[in-house]
């Protein structure tokens, strides 16, 4: 797989429902991504069991959205939502800062209207600009007890 140009727009890449062949490219995206943005947490599950949990639970159970930017760099980007939380948001480490991060977001109020909420691990610094650029608001930060990292982590949350 190849990765795209530096600061190539992502104007081309599709946003779309995955499905069952998308489990472990976007897995995989999850993997990437987990290692690049969060070196400090160790997590407590494997490469595959987390293919696993994207084949047996996310992708066939969960709303799962994937960008696809085709046959050249394939699944770039990840988003998971359960009712009104966003649970899950991830992109190639290649692909941060294209846009897609914001397209994302953008599906996700559009499909959660009323407001949605999101958990953050305190050390993402990145990730809490990025959501309070989006509107987002910490609302609570916890001890990192309630999550199978055991990584302090932070509740944010959009209300339109």
């Amino acid at each position: 797989m190849n990765a795209a140009e530096p600061g190539q727009p992502a104007d081309h890449v599709v946003l779309r429902r995955a499905g069952a062949t998308d489990a472990r490219p976007a897995a995989d995206v999850w993997l990437r991504s987990f290692a690049a943005a969060l070196p400090t947490v160790v997590s407590p599950r494997s490469a595959d069991e987390v293919r696993g949990y994207f084949r047996d639970v996310v992708v066939p159970f969960r709303e799962t959205w994937v960008a696809d930017a085709g046959y050249r760099d394939g699944i770039v980007g990840v988003m998971v939502l359960a009712d009104d939380e966003l649970s899950q948001l991830y992109l190639a480490p290649g692909w941060r800062g294209r846009g897609l991060g914001d397209r994302f977001v953008g599906l996700a109020k559009e499909r959660s209207p009323q407001g949605l909420t999101l958990w953050t691990f305190q050390v993402n610094k990145p990730a809490h600009r990025f959501y309070e650029r989006h509107g987002f608001v910490a609302v609570e930060y916890t001890d990192g007890s309630g999550n199978e990292e055991r990584e302090p982590d932070v509740r944010y949350v959009w209300r339109p």
